[in-house]
């Protein structure tokens, strides 16, 4: 008995786990039960594994089986999803301080899932602008991080005044970032354990905090939003390498001036 291919996406991923497709009026056999990598959660609560192939415009591309089909993003409450090769080698080179080798991976990574509402496709998206930052160009970071803003403008508040910190200290406005993380920071001290979905984003907010406050001569305050980035709020490793060598230079700028920082 042959099943019809559904019509819908949502026919689709909650329908039956075996699929018979139909290509121009010919029959495949459904291709091996393999679990899929990838899990799409729909906003309102729904699941299934599927194969991410790329996101199209207001789209993503999904892939069941042998078959493709197309979902709004606006439908999507999250993906679940393994960071690509190209995202640990550009994060790795980031890291090591070869921004121009990381921005060659992670531009045409960002290009491919822009929009996608995963956590490393977020990161990435973000990278951009931490690697021009790092080549001492902010009118380019500026551009990168309101691009980023403009492909996540439906995440949730505190993402969304950690992006706009990032784009506030790219411009060197450091009254508008610390509006946008005060909030953030108190909030991510009154949560323990952390949780797992906006661990990245205190971790980004601490870095950004101790940038802020190192900028308004607060250089304990610094010091202390540094070091938390590394030992307490250390998930994105990003975040965690930069923070540890602003803690790394604070002290040692310090000690040339026959002073002493101490977190408080």
């Amino acid at each position: 008995m042959k099943l019809p291919v559904p019509r819908t996406f949502q026919q689709l991923l909650f329908a039956s786990t075996l699929f018979v497709l139909i290509c121009e009026g010919k029959s495949q056999a459904p291709a091996p039960a393999v679990a899929a990598p990838d899990k799409v959660v729909l906003k309102d609560g729904r699941s299934q594994n599927v194969k991410v192939v790329r996101v199209i415009g207001s789209d993503v591309e999904l892939q069941v089986g042998t078959a493709t089909a197309k979902l709004p993003l606006a439908n999507i409450g999250r993906i679940e999803m393994e960071p690509p090769v190209e995202f640990v080698a550009a994060s790795a080179a980031l890291n090591s301080g070869d921004y121009a080798k990381a921005l060659v991976g992670l531009k045409p990574l960002v290009d491919k899932f822009r929009g996608l509402p995963a956590d490393w496709a977020q990161q990435a998206a973000a990278m951009i602008g931490d690697a021009y930052l790092g080549l001492n160009d902010a009118a380019k970071a500026t551009a990168a991080f309101d691009d980023f803003q403009k492909a996540y403008p439906g995440q949730s508040t505190m993402q969304g005044d950690v992006a706009a910190a990032r784009v506030a200290v790219a411009k060197k406005d450091f009254a508008t970032a610390k509006s946008k993380l005060e909030a953030v920071t108190a909030k991510a001290l009154t949560e323990v354990p952390v949780p797992k979905t906006v661990a990245s984003t205190y971790s980004q907010a601490f870095f950004l905090s101790g940038q802020v406050k190192e900028a308004e001569g607060d250089l304990p305050g610094a010091l202390q939003d540094y070091l938390r980035t590394v030992t307490v709020f250390s998930a994105d490793a990003t975040a965690v390498d930069g923070a540890q060598k602003k803690a790394d230079a604070l002290r040692l700028a310090a000690k040339g001036r026959n002073e002493k920082v101490v977190a408080p």
